[in-house]
């Protein structure tokens, strides 16, 4: 594992050809699940004027197309496609992680994974590969299958593989639950038929031997605040929780899908551990 590699895995806008942009805002539309009336609302424009537009009797302009896809929280890469799908340029550019202009976000993410030694974290793109990691990552992957750390290393696969980190998972089944309903809810959101297929692919599966042989000996104070991760490792049972972090307000779209996952030790014999291996890193 190592600091930010040099580009995301190459991906592209959403077919628009065959849809019209009212055809697209509508699905957006009942995705947030909010009828015409409450959408006009919002955006403080005729009902009638809506129905229009999503019936295709009216073409948006491109600032009624922008101004209607804020209402609605619509990714910056599908913001684009609506575009397209009216007749305009797309807004948002996507640039590779090596391109000069992120030279200032990929300081940042590499300054977060590092000042969060020596707890692990890791950076990934909007289906969940990882592009980037610290040094503590590396003990909880090390009793994984290496082919599964060749390449585009998906995160939640590799969680939840047979072959990755799921016969070392101790709450398999809780751990297991929370993956797949945030896939799912991600895709739901997003509209994004790759995360819908990653939860296909996680949900099938099967549970490894041991599960749910150890799911009541996690302390109660951790499963009260949060879901634990719960790994078998090298260096002894490790439990965590975790946080994310995206970047504010970003007009580009490899930024608008890049999330930092950090995880915190959830007990003082994980913070131990993990500074005690940094420790004797550091003396060697």
């Amino acid at each position: 594992m190592s600091t930010l590699t040099a580009s995301l895995p190459p991906s592209s806008a959403p077919a628009a050809a065959s849809r019209t942009v009212g055809d697209m805002l509508r699905e957006w539309r009942q995705r947030r699940r909010m009828s015409q009336l409450l959408l006009a609302s919002e955006a403080e424009i005729s009902t009638r004027h809506l129905s229009f537009v999503e019936s295709g009797r009216a073409l948006p302009s491109r600032e009624m197309v922008m101004h209607l896809a804020e209402r609605l929280d619509v990714p910056l890469r599908s913001r684009n496609a609506l575009l397209v799908a009216a007749g305009y340029a797309p807004l948002f550019r996507e640039r590779p992680l090596s391109d000069p202009q992120l030279a200032a976000a990929r300081q940042a993410v590499d300054l977060v994974l590092k000042g969060h030694e020596p707890y692990p974290a890791l950076a990934v793109d909007r289906h969940w590969t990882m592009v980037a990691a610290n040094r503590a990552v590396a003990p909880l992957v090390a009793r994984a299958d290496p082919k599964l750390l060749t390449g585009p290393v998906n995160v939640l696969r590799l969680s939840l593989h047979p072959d990755g980190l799921a016969p070392h998972i101790i709450n398999w089944h809780a751990w297991r639950e929370h993956v797949i309903g945030r896939v799912q809810r991600q895709a739901e959101a997003s509209g994004d038929a790759a995360l819908a297929a990653l939860a296909g692919e996680l949900s099938a599966y099967p549970a490894p031997p041991h599960a749910g042989a150890h799911e009541q000996d996690a302390p109660s104070d951790v499963n009260q605040i949060a879901v634990p991760f719960r790994l078998a490792t090298d260096l002894g049972v490790l439990s965590f929780f975790s946080t994310t972090t995206v970047f504010g307000t970003p007009v580009d779209v490899t930024l608008s899908e890049l999330a930092i996952e950090a995880f915190f030790p959830a007990d003082e014999e994980t913070a131990r551990a993990l500074r005690a291996r940094a420790e004797s890193q550091a003396a060697s």
